[in-house]
């Protein structure tokens, strides 16, 4: 059997890149109810580059009562949570790439305050020790700061020279790294003994889940389901 994971990058209170994205979950798992998501949740979400995108402030999620509660409900069976930065990028800066440079300082900061919000916001239960850092970027001391927090899983990338020059070999002594290998339509939907698919709820992105990615997943899924063992991250490593 092949393991298979589908994860959603950006899952937020921005009105673009929002829950409306777990609709077409909620279709896939009408269809295959053994289904398993991983949602990556910036705690802070705040892009400040891209005009369609930018919000005035931060949307820090405990000041989001109904995001959270929606977050809290979802089906334990078919869900898991993991924590995707703080603001996600670098304000004013950048949009993406908030661990890239970060030193153990910085970084231990941003993860403070991660943690501090999601307590605030009731969800320290929901969320599980997952972290994958924005644009998959992090500076080898943010590998050191994980394991201080407990982070038991990485969801990294390392299909491009770039991102094995930044982990600076940090990844390989992690003792849980799952790497995605998929991510349409940069990547055609392909089975692997270990398929890590990844999308994003922000409808800017030519990765967001919409409609047309849905039926596409929903026909791969149903033309190789024989061969299918649908997984949370943790399962991966057993």
């Amino acid at each position: 059997m092949k393991k298979i994971n589908i994860s959603i990058d950006d899952v937020s209170p921005h009105p673009r890149s929002s829950v409306k994205v777990l609709d077409k979950c909620h279709e896939l798992i009408r269809e295959f109810p053994e289904i398993k998501f991983t949602l990556f949740v910036p705690i802070s979400y705040w892009r400040t580059q891209r005009p369609s995108a930018r919000t005035e402030r931060p949307l820090q999620i405990d000041l989001f009562p109904d995001f959270c509660d929606q977050i809290r409900a979802l089906p334990r069976d078919n869900f898991e949570v993991g924590y995707h930065g703080f603001y996600h990028g670098i304000p004013g800066t950048s949009d993406n790439d908030e661990f890239m440079t970060a030193n153990y300082n910085h970084a231990k900061m941003i993860f403070g305050a991660m943690f501090e919000v999601v307590q605030r916001a009731g969800l320290s239960n929901t969320f599980k020790p997952i972290f994958r850092p924005p644009a998959w970027r992090m500076s080898p001391d943010t590998f050191d700061v994980c394991r201080e927090f407990g982070i038991d899983i990485l969801a990294l990338y390392d299909g491009q020279e770039e991102y094995i020059e930044i982990y600076d070999g940090k990844d390989k002594e992690y003792e849980k790294v799952l790497y995605a290998n998929v991510m349409p339509p940069a990547h055609e939907l392909s089975l692997f003994d270990n398929t890590e698919i990844v999308y994003h709820a922000c409808e800017w992105d030519r990765n967001f889940l919409d409609a047309e990615k849905t039926e596409e997943l929903r026909s791969f899924l149903s033309n190789n389901y024989k061969e299918l063992k649908f997984c949370f991250m943790e399962d991966f490593f057993k």
